[in-house]
């Protein structure tokens, strides 16, 4: 519909973000966010979140995990995850291992996701299966869209 502005290349945002872009090349930065409502890259666990009719839907993608140490907590329309995936160094190895690529995040973690106001919190359903978190939170009935006859 309408396009970036971040697509044209001799706008003043354009140039902004190639500043930005080069200067985080020079400096050896990475991870910061490239938006407002982005976290920073490889943030554990990686989210998709959307709407039915009836539900939020989140899904929390984090393989490796043990489901019993993950903890979900809704309080005040936050929805919160929180966890700890292990490392893949062996505890004994690790003053002895020269680590040269981490690709695959270790250590605890926590993701907040402010849900809409029409969320039901006595109704959320979480589900790990196959390193998918699938957490639904129903949405109240006066919320949900309702079909009117017409006579």
């Amino acid at each position: 519909m309408y396009e970036s502005l971040w697509n044209y290349p001799n706008s003043l945002f354009g140039d902004f973000e190639r500043l930005r872009r080069e200067l985080d090349d020079a400096f050896g930065v990475s991870g910061f966010p490239s938006s407002i409502r982005s976290v920073a890259a490889g943030s554990l666990p990686a989210l998709n979140i959307g709407r039915t009719a009836t539900s939020v839907e989140v899904y929390a993608f984090a393989p490796g995990l043990d489901a019993s140490k993950i903890d979900v907590t809704l309080d005040r329309g936050v929805l919160r995850i929180t966890g700890e995936r292990a490392s893949t160094v062996p505890p004994a190895e690790r003053g002895k291992v020269n680590v040269y690529a981490r690709e695959r995040s270790a250590g605890r973690f926590t993701r907040a996701i402010a849900l809409p106001d029409d969320v039901d919190p006595s109704h959320v359903k979480a589900n790990y299966k196959d390193g998918v978190l699938q957490i639904s939170v129903a949405r109240r009935e006066v919320a949900q869209p309702k079909r009117i006859t017409v006579q």
